[in-house]
């Protein structure tokens, strides 16, 4: 609806024609996606939990409790929650993002014209070699 301005239904339908023309792509975006974020979640909680650690630790806390495992199990939990409501904004932007570049390169005959230099000039020198090895194959039938 915000790049083209039209109404709702055909806005997702044309949305949902995108996403079956570029499917791999998408589908392996959602997946790099889905995995670096399940590394910051994990990443974030054994950080908080080492902190919680260290500074028990620092505060001698760690006598007054029986066991460690109840307060870092909480708080792994917590933790885990709050990564998961933040980092779950990346992969949003990364699936717009991903939209955009589809719809850049639909529009356009294949070939994107919106968005950073040093992106075109990377997709021109790659479909420019591409279409010479094309190019030399067709040469030597």
């Amino acid at each position: 609806m915000a790049v083209t301005g039209d109404y709702f239904l055909k806005s997702a339908w044309y949305g949902f024609l995108l996403n079956l023309k570029h499917g791999l792509k998408f589908s392996f975006a959602n997946m790099i996606a889905k995995m670096f974020i399940f590394l910051g979640k994990v990443g974030i909680v054994v950080a908080n939990c080492f902190s919680l650690y260290f500074l028990m630790d620092f505060r001698n806390d760690l006598e007054e409790v029986s066991s460690i495992y109840g307060p870092m199990a909480v708080i792994a939990g917590i933790t885990f929650l709050a990564a998961s409501l933040f980092l779950s904004l990346f992969e949003e932007a990364i699936m717009a993002l991903l939209t955009c570049l589809c719809f850049d390169m639909d529009a356009n005959g294949g070939e994107p014209i919106y968005g950073p230099a040093t992106f075109h000039d990377n997709y021109v020198q790659k479909a420019q070699s591409k279409k010479e090895t094309m190019d030399d194959f067709e040469e030597m039938e």
